[in-house]
This record gives structure tokens, sequence and C-alpha cells, in this order.
């Protein structure tokens, strides 16, 4: 059985964070700033989430988006849930990509989402993709994290 990797993330991988929910960088960014939201819990699927909870998962994804904004400077962004493998979810474990958008960052901006399917097929694990070393992956997460305090959106 493979070890979801959402799972094993401690409070030190969080930028932002609920009690229920966190904020990570992604380790394979299709765009600088690309992030995801995810329970703490194990949940593979939105339906397993109560409308609270739903609704504090969204909450999440709209500061992050925000937060997200402000730190690019932009006023764009994307958002994304893959449920299941037939979606192109590659970690079964709830996620929400939410990626920052500048004008010119991509030829045509409609093809984040083919980047992302192509980025996030396969497992989560093979080193056959880019990836962000875990020492690079680790800074980002400080910089958010100071960018948050700065904002007033953590402590």
């Amino acid at each position: 059985m493979q070890v979801c990797p959402f799972c094993n993330k401690q409070k030190n991988d969080f930028y932002l964070e609920t009690e229920n929910f966190a904020v990570i960088y992604n380790i394979s960014p299709i765009l600088p700033g690309h992030s995801l939201v995810i329970p703490k819990q194990h949940k593979e699927s939105l339906f397993e989430l109560t409308d609270d909870e739903l609704a504090k998962f969204m909450q999440l994804g709209r500061t992050t988006a925000a937060l997200l904004c402000k730190v690019f400077n932009t006023n764009a962004f994307n958002w994304a849930i893959q449920e299941r493998e037939v979606a192109g979810q590659s970690v079964a474990h709830l996620h929400m990509h939410v990626v920052p958008r500048r004008l010119g960052d991509m030829v045509n901006p409609g093809d984040w989402y083919q980047r992302l399917e192509k980025i996030e097929s396969g497992d989560i694990d093979t080193y056959e993709r880019f990836r962000l070393s875990e020492e690079v992956l680790h800074t980002l997460t400080q910089k958010m994290k100071q960018k948050a305090i700065a904002f007033g959106l953590r402590k």
C-alpha cells in the first residue's frame, strides 16, 4: 500500500492553515506560486466533507488565492479540483490547486490545465517529472509563511 504524500505533511510544511485544512507549495509547480489546499486528515473526495467543512475548505482556497495574488502582483488565478484518477487526480487525497496567473505566463492562457494533467500524471513520487528539491520547497514555504504574516493571515 502506497503512503499518501499529503498525509505525511507536517505543520512546518504548511504556509497557511485552519483547524482541518492546510496549504502547501506544490512540489511540481506549473507556475510560480502553485499551491495546494489539502485536508489535514485523509479525505479522498469532496463528498466526504460536511457542508461546514466544504465551506471552510473553499474559504481557505479563496484566502490562498488572495494571498498569491498579492505576493505575485496579479488579480488572476486558476483553481481546480480533480476528483478521482479518471479526472486526472494522481494523489488519492483531496486537494485544490491554486495557481496565480500573470499576463504572458503561458503562450495560451488556457494551457495551464493541460500542463496540470501532464505534470500530475503518473505516480506522485516519480522523478521523471520536474520537482523542486526539498531545500527549495522549504525555502519557498518559509517565504510564503512570512508573506502570510505580513498580510495578517497568520501569526
